[in-house]
Formats: structure tokens, C-alpha cells, sequence
């Protein structure tokens, strides 16, 4: 368990009687400009002797956590023996962390300041136990974004992905830069496209278990789980709704893949495709009047976009012979989808009106793009370094990181809600 101790936001670079953050900042980090340097300085212990592998730990997650935004330009400490020399003075801000430890927990004072001046921007302290070290250090980092642009960060969210490292297609859950992985369902079949549920408490996937592809909703916390959808034929690519109500699913109980809405205990609300062709894969707008899917409706696969009722139902996608996999971003501007090349394919982002469609990744084979709760970062699959490897890049396609650390085939990645 994580404890926040105290909270202390004091953003001294605010306009007096200002609520919101700091205008110095944003400016700085608008789209082109400089990002901005920072020192983040080696942890150090309250008293006693250090702990190397806690601080570097500590040290580590700030670098990938902060660097992959693209909003930081790192800057190495001032080594040690220049006692003159003002720690970060290069740099626009510096980070610092204290620690103590206790047999039973640790705690963590983390320091936001202006380089030069000291004047802090942020500070919190947090209690934890040694395993849940990691969390306040991804909580601070999302508290940091907040801070510095008005939108919270999602580096204390989970993946959901499939993964073969049991030798089955089973559903992991681990932290968004791989560590802590964890099984949540081992049942010895072929589990798929794992979807959280706003809250981030509850997920929806496809299972073959008993012998047909039914959707089941598994409540992660006390590990309850219900067969949602178990009509003949396929119950897949299950997604739910922005309030969490309502699941949008491609089923083929009456003969071809369409398009349903259910209730999220599986009482069936509308169907919303009605087309001899394919109709698969749903993804709601945030507002949850849309919903964007798949059909090969002209002969192939191609991104359509309908009203949550089924009604207006438009193509947008007009170039490319196969797309699929749309997922509308979280603020509702982008949608993003894979279009086959040859034998792979690579992610692209579309309006949802269909104009600006732009390719963003070109390397390897990449499928399954989800969005980040916050909208920065995209997660996928990538066959990029032979198997299928979990990856997460800026929503410019900048910034690729590889996160899967089991060297099995993952694939189907998901992100919840901060936890």
C-alpha cells in the first residue's frame, strides 16, 4: 500500500489568485518550442548509510517517466566535489528525493524547484512498503504533469495485455513501463482483447474456455467474473462505453459479424449494424455519442464511424486497401488505426471526420494502438525486434519504448485509469 503523507502544492511561479498552472510554463512547453532541461538529482537518505539499488531505482523511473514525454530535456547532476557549483544551474529545474527507510516501510520526500532560485514548485511525501516503492514515484511523475500543464499523467495506470510466456494466450497486468507483471486470467484457453472499464476496476475479453469465444467481465480487485455474451458463434472485440454502463461488441449469432450494444451484465440493448459484410471492432468517441468500427461493407476492410444509436453511419477511411483497429483518442480528436503494408502494418491517426490521415510508425509490423487516459502516449504491438513485443510511443509516433521484459509474443495491450 502507498500512504500520501502530506500534500504540498505551492506553484510560487503562479500570477497571484491564479488556480491554474503556471502560464511561464506552458508557454515553454507549447508545441516547438524548447523543452525544458532537467537535473534529476541522485536520492539521498534522511540519515544513516544509503541504499544504492533504492535510490537508482527511484532515479531510473523518473528518467523514463518524465524523459519519454517529450516535455524534459535531461541534464546530468553537478558532480559531487564541485561544492560551489549551485546543483542544476544548468538546467530549468531540478528534482530531488530523500528517503527513509524502516523495517516495515519507506518513506519519500520528492521536490520539484526552479535550478537556480530553489523556489519549489511541487512537493509530497509518501509512505510506502518496499514493493510499492515504484507507485510513488509514477504518482509524483503524473502530479509533476498536472503541475506544469493542467493535465494529469497516466504513468500510475496498468497494461492489460495477452501474452504467451505461460504457453497459452493468457491476460497479464503490469505497471505501463513493464515492471510488476502479474496473471489475472490462467484458464488454459485462448483469451483476447482485453478493455478496461473507465474506472479502471474491471475488465472485458474474449475467452474460448468453454469451447465457444464468449465475452466475459472479470472485477479485478476481488477476482468476481460473469460470462457477459455467450451467443453461437463469435461474442469478440468487446469495448465499453465512457461510463462504464454499456459494452459495444462485434457478434455473429444471426448469421455474420454485426455490431451490438449490450448492457454491461449482457442484456442486449440495440443492434446496431445491420449489413451483409463484416462489422467488428467498436471504439466509442469520449463522449460516448460515436463509435467507430470496422467493415468491409465495399469489399475491404475499411474505418467507418456511426452514431451510438447505429444511425449515420460514414467511411472515413479512403485510402489504404486494409484498415482496421480504430481507437478514438481520449479527447476525442484523433482516431488511431493499423493499415496493412505488404505482410505488416503500420499505426496512422485520422480525424473522425476523415481528413488528416497520417501514417506514424514505419518500422516492423505494428498492431492494436490504444490510447494513454491522458492522450500522450499510444501503447501497441510491434514484431519490430522479431516477436511480438508490447511498445509505447508519443501520440506522434516519437519517443518508441519497449516495455515488454518476458521475451514471449504479447500482444493486445489496454490502459486503465490511474489506480
Amino acid at each position: 500500500m502507498i500512504r500520501l503523507i502530506t500534500v504540498g502544492l505551492l506553484l510560487s511561479l503562479l500570477l497571484p489568485g491564479s488556480a491554474h498552472p503556471s502560464e511561464d510554463f506552458l508557454r515553454v512547453m507549447a508545441a516547438g518550442n524548447v523543452a525544458l532541461r532537467l537535473v534529476i538529482q541522485p536520492p539521498l537518505p534522511a540519515s544513516g548509510a544509503p541504499d544504492a539499488k533504492l535510490a537508482d531505482e527511484i532515479a531510473t523511473i523518473f528518467k523514463l517517466d518524465l524523459g519519454i514525454t517529450g516535455l524534459f530535456a535531461m541534464v546530468d547532476p553537478a558532480p559531487q566535489d564541485k561544492a560551489a557549483a549551485v546543483p542544476g544551474a544548468d538546467a530549468d529545474m531540478v528534482l530531488k528525493t530523500v528517503y527513509t527507510v524502516s523495517p516495515a516501510s519507506v518513506t519519500f520526500e520528492y521536490r520539484l524547484q526552479e535550478s537556480v532560485t530553489g523556489r519549489e514548485i511541487l512537493a509530497k511525501r509518501y509512505s510506502a512498503v518496499r514493493q510499492d516503492l515504484r507507485k510513488t514515484a509514477h504518482t509524483f511523475s503524473d502530479d509533476i504533469l498536472y503541475a506544469l500543464t493542467g493535465e494529469r499523467g497516466s504513468f500510475t495506470g496498468k497494461l492489460a495485455y495477452v501474452s504467451k510466456a505461460g504457453g497459452n494466450k493468457e491476460i497479464y497486468i503490469m505497471d505501463w513501463d513493464g515492471f510488476n507483471p502479474r496473471k489475472i486470467i490462467a484458464n488454459g484457453s485462448i483469451n483476447l482483447n482485453p478493455d478496461f472499464s473507465p474506472s479502471g476496476k474491471e475488465l472485458i475479453y474474449t475467452s474460448y474456455k468453454n469451447g465457444n469465444p464468449d465475452l466475459f467481465r472479470r472485477e479485478l480487485f476481488t477476482g468476481a467474473e460473469a460470462n457477459v455474451s455467450h451467443s453461437p458463434g463469435i461474442n469478440i472485440t468487446g469495448a465499453f462505453s465512457p461510463e462504464g454502463n454499456r459494452i459495444a461488441l462485434a457478434m455473429s449469432k444471426e448469421g455474420n459479424s454485426e455490431i451490438y450494444l449490450l448492457t454491461k451484465d449482457g442484456k442486449q440493448l440495440a443492434r446496431l449494424t445491420t449489413n451483409p459484410a463484416i462489422d467488428i471492432s467498436p471504439s466509442w468517441s469520449p463522449d460516448g455519442r460515436q463509435i467507430a468500427f470496422v467493415s468491409d461493407r465495399f469489399g475491404k476492410p475499411q474505418i467507418f464511424v456511426m452514431s451510438f444509436d447505429g444511425s449515420d453511419q460514414k467511411r472515413i477511411t479512403t485510402a489504404g486497401g486494409y484498415n482496421v483497429g480504430p481507437r478514438w483518442s481520449p479527447k476525442g480528436d484523433k482516431i488511431a488505426y493499423c493499415r496493412q503494408y505488404g505482410n505488416g502494418f503500420q499505426i496512422h491517426l485520422i480525424n473522425p471526420d476523415g481528413s488528416d490521415d497520417r501514417q506514424i510508425t514505419t518500422e516492423g509490423s505494428n498492431e492494436h494502438p490504444r490510447w494513454s487516459p491522458d492522450g500522450r502516449f499510444i501503447v501497441y504491438s510491434s514484431k519490430r525486434g522479431g516477436k511480438e513485443s508490447i511498445y509505447v510511443m508519443r501520440n506522434d509516433g516519437s519517443g518508441v519504448t519497449k516495455i515488454s521484459k518476458s521475451g514471449a509474443n504479447e500482444t493486445h495491450p489496454a490502459w486503465s485509469a490511474r489506480w
